[in-house]
This record gives C-alpha cells, sequence and structure tokens, in this order.
C-alpha cells in the first residue's frame, strides 16, 4: 500500500446514483469498495462494490470521495490512485458506470511483459474453451495468476497450467522461476475439488 491515500473521485452524476443505491440497500452500508476485477488487452478493468457494516475488508486503504467512503483494494492502490468515476443511465440491467483510470496495467516491466504474453499468447489459445487466466502479481520471479471462465473449476485445470501455461512462460520469460494458481477452483461451474461436510476435500 502506498503510503499516501490514494485519490478517487466521483462525478455528480455518479455521487447521486450511488447514493440512492446506498440509500435503497437493505442492510447497512460501511461504503463502496473499488478493486481491479482483470487485467486485459484493453487495460484495466474496475469493480465497485457495496461493503455491509462489519465486513470492511482488512489492508485497505479508506478515503472520503465527496462524502461517500470509499475502500479501495490493498493490493492496487497504486493503480487505483486518480481514478474518476463517471455515470451515465444505460437502461435497464446495465451499471452505467464508467471508470477513467490514468494508471497503467503494470509499473513493474515484468509484470507487463508477462501480462502481454498472456494477452497475445496465452489467453488466445485457451479462449477456444471458454476460459481465460488473469495475472494477479509477480513477486520475487513468481507470477499469481487466476483462471477464470471454463478454466475454473475444470478438471484439467492443472494440466493447463503444468503443461501449457507454465512452459510458455518459461520459455519466453525464463526471469519467471515459479506459477502459482490462485484459482479457488471449488467454486467454479465444474469444480473437481468439493469440500466435504468435515471441511476436508475429495476430488472427483
Amino acid at each position: 500500500m502506498s503510503a499516501e491515500s490514494p485519490r478517487v473521485e466521483f462525478t455528480e452524476a455518479a455521487k447521486t446514483k450511488l447514493r440512492e443505491v446506498i440509500a435503497n440497500y437493505p442492510e447497512p452500508v460501511a461504503g463502496l469498495r473499488l478493486k481491479i476485477a482483470r487485467r486485459g488487452p484493453e487495460g484495466l478493468d474496475h469493480l465497485l462494490t457495496i461493503v455491509e457494516e462489519g465486513t470492511e475488508p482488512e489492508g485497505d486503504a479508506v478515503v472520503d470521495a465527496g462524502g461517500i467512503t470509499v475502500f479501495v483494494e490493498g493490493a492496487n492502490v497504486s493503480y487505483l490512485n486518480g481514478v474518476s468515476i463517471h455515470y451515465e443511465d444505460k437502461g435497464p440491467g446495465v451499471s452505467g458506470l464508467e471508470f477513467d483510470n490514468p494508471n497503467p496495467t503494470w509499473l513493474d516491466p515484468l509484470a507487463a511483459r508477462l501480462q502481454e504474453l498472456f494477452d497475445v499468447h496465452i489467453n488466445p489459445q485457451i479462449a477456444a474453451h471458454g476460459g481465460y487466466v488473469s495475472l494477479l502479481d509477480v513477486q520475487d520471479r513468481t507470477a499469481y495468476i487466476e483462471m477464470g471462465g471454463g478454466c475454473q473449476g475444470c478438471g484439467m485445470a492443472n494440466v493447463t497450467l503444468k503443461q501449457g501455461i507454465e512452459v510458455v512462460i518459461r520459455e519466453e520469460i525464463p526471469e519467471i522461476e515459479q506459477v502459482i494458481d490462485t484459482t479457488d477452483h471449488a467454486s467454479g461451474s465444474n469444480p473437481y475439488y468439493t469440500p466435504s461436510k468435515a471441511g476436508a476435500g475429495a476430488a472427483k
């Protein structure tokens, strides 16, 4: 987390809409949480969610954005500083929120190279199976990833990781020594790991 508090701004239209949403929420609201949902060829995708009282996330930066409390994802504070959030009514079922973020996809050059590899080579290949892989972080020559779409909960996910993703990464970016999958495969649409009633796991 950065030493200084990040700056987050809402347009007047966004503040009006979000206050309306908060006022109509059935439970007491502590604020909103701003996080990075995903990184991809188009840059950063953002997610803004309601935080109920008593569920405030630890490690987040807490800022006052025009009278609205915002919990800024601690792991991505540097990438969320300066975000401006707009709102435009786009009809039923559409959030209408738009995010203007001046930050790059990655500040770390190694992570940026790895992201490009994901965007150009890895994700286009696994997209045929309805899946994708997100790069979460790079620390000490270790890449942390998360699988989504058809890859989450797929029984072949580990094969895809070991025989596909890791092989390509080691060939193209040998500086990366380890790849760790952080995906919760048990919550996928077809989980291959299902917790038992005792809390242990059993493979399907």
